[in-house]
């Protein structure tokens, strides 16, 4: 598995494997970055087109895990700003003032899932949002109870576990609605000083 930034060379594959199904066949890794009033109105072609103009930007909108010429995973990682949904959100906690970056989804093939995907792209994020000069590094996983098991749909943010392993603590308890029955908490990486 190799890990590259969506680009125009990788944007087939990732097509393709967005029209797999899911949230991201729906959403095109919009839902994060707008608002809910900004997202709410757009039809599927549009927020494909939002994210094939932001796969040529000079910042990529995140990362393509490919086998071969396939897209087998995908993960959003940018600055926290460029996601207005966590900007604006009254249940997600703002930690502090400092520009911190955020990975706010994975998704992996049906095909591809139980081979570490997810691991290599969170791996993959970490070193993307330390090249381009990060120090914090945020997400907003589950906090599954010991042996819990959900649908592999519903853990789109990640778990704490695999962001636990990959060196991230929890900095806040509650990162969803306290009523929620899929608690979420923010988890941060410190990257140091650029």
């Amino acid at each position: 598995i190799r890990i590259e930034p969506l680009s125009d060379a990788t944007w087939e594959p990732l097509a393709a494997l967005f029209r797999e199904g899911g949230d991201p066949r729906m959403c095109w890794c919009q839902f994060w970055r707008l608002r809910s009033k900004d997202f709410a109105p757009l039809k599927v072609p549009q927020l494909r087109e939002r994210l094939h103009e932001q796969a040529q930007s000079d910042l990529a909108p995140g990362l393509v895990a490919l086998e071969g010429d396939r897209a087998v995973g995908w993960t959003s990682v940018a600055p926290l700003d460029h996601y207005q949904r966590v900007v604006h959100s009254k249940v997600i906690p703002r930690i502090d003032d400092r520009p911190a970056w955020s990975i706010v989804c994975f998704a992996v093939s049906l095909t591809a899932r139980q081979r570490g995907v997810a691991r290599a792209l969170l791996d993959g994020a970490i070193a993307f949002a330390r090249a381009h000069g990060a120090t914090t590094l945020e997400a907003y996983p589950l906090d599954l109870e010991p042996g819990q098991h959900i649908d592999a749909s519903s853990a789109y943010t990640g778990t704490v576990s695999m962001f636990e392993r990959a060196g991230f603590r929890v900095v806040a308890d509650r990162a969803s609605d306290p009523s929620s029955t899929r608690p979420r908490v923010v988890v941060r990486l410190e990257l140091g000083t650029g």
